[in-house]
């Protein structure tokens, strides 16, 4: 169980903030410089080298994302113009990819971004060019939510690329696309010119999830444990029933991926906050606002009191609860993570991506008087974000191109590197774990200059 740092501030963690960031504006330079964009896209180190996996092209937002978060911490233009070309160059394919549910993941990460950092004032305001950014962030929302199945007139979700019958828990990150675009007043358009509200179809995803892919204690099944959670839900698509939970990048349908529940995590406490800016009046048919909000409320601090409490005591989770390699490994849990054991590897980025949630589920409720519970939730946000930015997390290996070391990718189909020593994968670096360090970063930056949360659906300009 987590061991939480209660005298941690924003502000002490500024100078591991300033290493973070000096490290990173160097490898996304080496990596600029080396990467052939006819190769794909980067997705996970290889003895310290970005290689492709034509699986899904799911990170090239992050990868030119990065450089954007960079230009916000360091006002480095070189980072911006990575950023803004490499985003007009090549990410219009991923507006209107029909294929898959990682819109949130790609243009929020570029567009979203780029168009965030205009409303700040960090770019200076372009009509032309904020149009630009608009009408892919309208388009991206619409496309992504377009890939639905219906299960009742209540219920619903954005389908994975295994088909209608399968629901992901990481798509939950993708529902601020749709926030975005909903924000920006667009809609879907269906058949007859109908049109499909984009905050309707976000609810009922989010509520679809909250349904079948997170546990309560409620005893479901005999796993049922609060806070589990399933990666992938399956569904009969000819009566919309539920068949089971299954499982494509865990160990088990029965056991916690432990990224899949970061992306529950950190997607619903963002969208919390997406909530917080909508009216009673946008709320009102989906049973008000503090309704919906608490729904929202309950999944999230269930995901991360299993978090905390199956995590070791430094904040970095093994990549699965149900792992086998951890029977062999004595309380693992009341020490602090390692990740050149013999059994099972951890996984950084879940910690990464978890981090985040945490400190947006904090700020939230010390928003909502209730500081008790947020400072619990926020501080156990900053103890992980202090036990990655430094070794042997951080990667400090000027030849090494990843910035957060020991992140995993699939285990189960064996695409982790092991190095010749190991019997694990170990001392590798992904984009998205890349990406959400930086982003974790920028986050607890800007807390401690009192600039608050970076958040994409507030589009207002002043």
């Amino acid at each position: 169980m987590i061991q939480i740092n209660y005298d941690l501030t924003p502000a002490s963690l500024q100078p591991a903030l300033n290493q973070l960031f000096q490290l990173s504006g160097e490898k996304i330079h080496r990596l600029q410089n080396r990467w052939n964009s006819a190769h794909g896209t980067p997705v996970f180190t290889v003895k310290g080298e970005y290689t492709s996996r034509g699986w899904t092209e799911w990170t090239q937002g992050f990868q030119f994302g990065a450089a954007l978060y960079q230009y916000e911490v360091t006002r480095d233009e070189a980072f911006l113009d990575i950023g803004r070309r490499n985003t007009v160059d090549f990410m219009a394919s991923h507006i209107t990819h029909i294929g898959v549910h990682d819109h949130g993941f790609n243009n929020i990460s570029t567009y979203g971004n780029l168009l965030r950092l205009m409303r700040d004032g960090f770019i200076p305001l372009n009509p032309w060019e904020k149009n630009f950014y608009e009408l892919a962030l309208k388009t991206t929302g619409a496309v992504q939510a377009s890939r639905w199945t219906e299960l009742t007139p209540e219920l619903g979700y954005i389908y994975s690329f295994n088909g209608p019958h399968s629901l992901f828990a990481d798509t939950i990150r993708s529902l601020r696309a749709l926030a975005v675009s909903h924000k920006l007043g667009h809609k879907l358009m269906g058949e007859m010119d109908r049109p499909i509200s984009l905050l309707g179809r976000l609810l009922q995803h989010a509520e679809t999830t909250a349904r079948y892919a997170v546990y309560y204690g409620e005893g479901r099944d005999t796993y049922d444990i609060r806070g589990r959670t399933a990666h992938e839900s399956i569904f009969n698509v000819n009566d919309g029933a539920y068949r089971c939970p299954n499982s494509q990048q865990g160990y088990s349908p029965f056991s916690t991926w432990m990224r899949g529940l970061a992306w529950i995590l950190c997607g619903y406490s963002e969208e919390i906050e997406f909530l917080e800016s909508l009216s009673e009046e946008e709320l009102a048919s989906h049973g008000g606002k503090d309704k919906v909000i608490a729904r929202f409320l309950r999944v999230v601090e269930a995901v991360a009191d299993f978090y905390l409490q199956y995590t070791p005591t430094d904040g970095i989770p093994y990549w699965d609860t149900g792992a086998p390699g951890l029977a062999h490994m004595g309380n693992y849990l009341d020490r602090p993570a390692e990740p050149y054991n013999e059994h099972e590897p951890v996984d950084s980025s879940a910690a990464a991506i978890a981090a985040q949630g945490l400190l947006r589920l904090g700020a939230y409720l010390k928003r909502s008087l209730q500081g008790e519970k947020g400072a619990y939730y926020y501080q156990a946000g900053l103890t992980v974000a202090q036990t990655l930015f430094q070794e042997p997390y951080l990667s400090t290996d000027p030849k090494h191109e990843g910035l957060l070391l020991h992140s995993i990718y699939h285990r189960p189909n064996g695409w982790d590197y092991i190095p010749p020593e190991r019997k694990i994968p170990c001392g590798e670096a992904s984009m998205w774990g890349d990406y959400h360090a930086r982003e974790l970063g920028v986050l607890i930056h800007r807390a401690a200059a009192g600039l608050g949360e970076p958040r994409f659906f507030d589009i207002l300009f002043t």
